[in-house]
């Protein structure tokens, strides 16, 4: 409260941690010390997201020791991208496998963005699931079944480089269904999939 009786203001702000509305800091500062409206962006404009991020992309404070990211948009040969996300998923990082999965969904031929996107839908379930998001893991990882089994259906492909995308697709199912049961975090390195089966 401040003289008036009323709560406002710089008075919010110390009854917040410092924040006031909208997360900046009393001063007009933006949590973590940007300046309010500052925004992380690149130098077209973009937004770029350089907080950060644990083992499971989870963000962490401005200033905190974090997990090194996946670097953004990396061209990489369809080989490539399978040998280095199941490296990622091996390692219980099913967020970065993810990004790995995105780079290739957003580079690779138009036929088959839509394999790598549910690929990447079946890395960031796992995330969701590891991280104890029962409903969001299980969503995701059905998404990523259904959107892997419907182009294998779509091209007649049942193991393009190397992936077995029925099996992954079973993978998926049975997690997501697992999940839902434990209501609980599961240990990502130990629920991950094999890609190549």
């Amino acid at each position: 409260m401040d003289g008036t009786g009323r709560t406002g203001g710089a008075a919010y702000g110390r009854a917040t941690g410092g924040r006031a509305a909208g997360g900046r800091a009393a001063g007009g500062r933006a949590a973590g010390g940007r300046a309010a409206g500052g925004r992380d962006r690149d130098e077209a404009g973009r937004a770029r997201n350089a907080r950060p991020r644990d083992g499971l992309g989870r963000p962490l404070p401005y200033g905190a020791q974090g997990m090194p990211r996946q670097p953004e948009g990396v061209v990489r040969r369809p080989e490539e991208t399978v040998a280095q996300a199941q490296a990622l998923l091996d390692a219980g990082k099913p967020f970065h496998a993810h990004e790995v999965f995105e780079d290739a969904w957003k580079s690779g031929p138009a036929r088959e963005r839509s394999l790598w996107r549910g690929l990447a839908q079946l890395a960031v379930g796992l995330t969701h699931a590891a991280r104890g998001n029962a409903t969001g893991g299980a969503r995701l990882l059905r998404r990523g079944a259904v959107a892997v089994a419907e182009w294998s259906a779509a091209t007649g492909e049942r193991r393009p480089y190397g992936m077995d995308l029925p099996g992954l697709a079973r993978w998926a199912r049975d997690l997501a269904s697992e999940v839902e049961r434990a209501h609980g975090p599961v240990d990502a390195r130990r629920a991950g999939p094999r890609l190549l089966g």
